[in-house]
């Protein structure tokens, strides 16, 4: 019996990348036309290769908040701040990184010009 070579169809179009960026595969396929009885068909009805779009957007990362720092005076007012620091840098459109430093107001007691001066001028004065 002579063997009867397969009926093809075309190939399909290449699918979509399966990725939305970076890497991904594709597919295409194609239909086997005559039917079964006429022997195996060993051909492949099935591609897939590698597809590759443009890089996925890395987002900025950063650390938790450090704890507030002393105030900066030991007296009156002030400011403390705290810091974090960053972890993977935005890249390929990522959103960017917020601020990595924060100040707020401190107020530590009173400042006196010079401690004990003022009560003795006074009763110098009366």
């Amino acid at each position: 019996l002579d063997t009867i070579p397969c009926l093809l169809s075309p190939w399909s179009e290449w699918s979509d990348c399966s990725v939305t960026c970076g890497k991904g595969m594709r597919t295409r396929q194609r239909m086997l036309k005559s039917a079964a009885e006429l022997g195996d068909c060993n051909e492949e009805l099935e591609q897939a290769e590698k597809c590759m779009l443009p890089e996925c957007p890395i987002d900025c990362e950063l650390t938790e908040w450090s704890q507030w720092s002393e105030c900066n005076t030991s007296c009156g007012k002030g400011h403390m701040i705290r810091t974090r620091m960053i972890k993977i840098e935005p890249q390929f459109g990522g959103t960017a990184c917020p601020e990595t430093v924060q100040r707020t107001k401190c107020r530590v007691r009173k400042c006196l010009r010079v401690p004990g001066m003022e009560k003795r001028r006074w009763k110098e004065a009366r």
